[in-house]
């Protein structure tokens, strides 16, 4: 079957709300930083209430959707299978999908009744992010949501390990993964976030259970997953679960395996005021660079340079300018 995508998306469909808050702040708000939390329904309107009036931007969001978003604006062809409610939050979710040019589910099914998940994005000064999320329907997501035809005409299958937290966003992923593997779709996952490892190790492992093409994750995540200290073993133990690895090191740049070699890309040197998506931004234009005839070290070079620019405005996605610039860089890489 001919390929018509180069990266098939599945993940939670979150509005992301993007808001700046003082450290002083998220300690009055109770909010854990740096980490994604789960909520619920009451603590997200809670948390909405108190912070009206800051400074905040809207995005369709969850972290594989920026992803697959990435690939579409540095010239792509992506899908992404969500799940979002009737309501407002889902048109506006949808109208923004549309807008970056990302082929969905949401195009051929009827959306139900109930409550588009949300992500409010807390940004202190330090450009650290501290996610609280509400999933909302996404919670329910089941096979209903796959694209099995789209998915066979795909390079990849990029999930993001974040569908860790339920049992039938699990089911899900992994009837998709077998059916990725059936018809030579590469299969790659991200393990997301520390707190994805810390309390939703179960489902990650299941979704690992066989061997997959590529997994991306930070320093933190990759050592916490492998039970390991050093950052050398971190990266051998994962060569159990995947053939490739990218591992991102903040501002040391990241450490990539193809399958046969390492190497090291270095980061590039800006004044980070908001990191929200950017290993959401390196992975979507590694697979970018990857699925276009880039060697690893090129798409990781790609990569690097695109989320080093992107933390330097606010938001998880390259405006118009900065996408140009970014292809600009990755006609010298390629």
């Amino acid at each position: 079957m001919a390929e018509k995508y180069h990266v098939y998306g599945l993940g939670n469909a979150l509005v992301d709300i993007e808001i700046e808050l003082t450290d002083a702040e998220l300690q009055r708000l109770n909010v854990e930083k740096g980490m994604m939390t789960l909520i619920d329904f009451n603590r997200h309107h809670e948390l909405l209430t108190h912070v009206q009036g800051s400074t905040h931007n809207r995005a369709c969001g969850g972290s594989a959707a920026n992803s697959t978003i990435a690939v579409a604006q540095l010239g792509g062809n992506s899908f992404y299978s969500c799940r979002i409610g009737n309501d407002e939050t889902g048109d506006f979710y949808l109208m923004d999908l549309h807008r970056e040019g990302v082929d969905s589910n949401l195009d051929k099914v009827a959306r139900e009744d109930g409550v588009t998940g949300k992500c409010l994005v807390m940004i202190t000064p330090d450009a650290e992010r501290s996610m609280n999320t509400f999933l909302g329907i996404t919670t329910d997501m089941s096979p209903t949501c796959l694209d099995l035809d789209a998915l066979a005409q795909s390079q990849y299958l990029y999930i993001e390990g974040y569908l860790a937290a339920s049992e039938q966003a699990v089911e899900t992923a992994n009837i998709a993964i077998d059916h990725a593997q059936k018809n030579q779709v590469k299969v790659a996952i991200s393990l997301s976030d520390i707190s994805m490892i810390d309390f939703c190790r179960a489902g990650l492992d299941n979704m690992l259970s066989r061997k997959i093409d590529m997994i991306f994750a930070n320093e933190q995540e990759a050592m916490a997953y492998t039970g390991t200290r050093d950052l050398n073993a971190a990266q051998e133990q994962l060569k159990e679960i995947s053939h490739a690895s990218a591992i991102t090191l903040g501002e040391k740049g990241a450490i990539i395996f193809d399958g046969e070699n390492s190497c090291h890309v270095d980061a590039h040197a800006v004044d980070a005021i908001d990191t929200n998506g950017a290993g959401d931004l390196f992975a979507g234009a590694y697979l970018y660079g990857i699925s276009h005839g880039y060697s690893a070290e090129n798409a990781a070079k790609l990569a690097s340079y695109a989320s080093g620019i992107l933390v330097t405005q606010f938001g998880p996605r390259l405006n118009q300018a900065f996408i140009d610039q970014v292809k600009e860089y990755g006609q010298t890489v390629a």
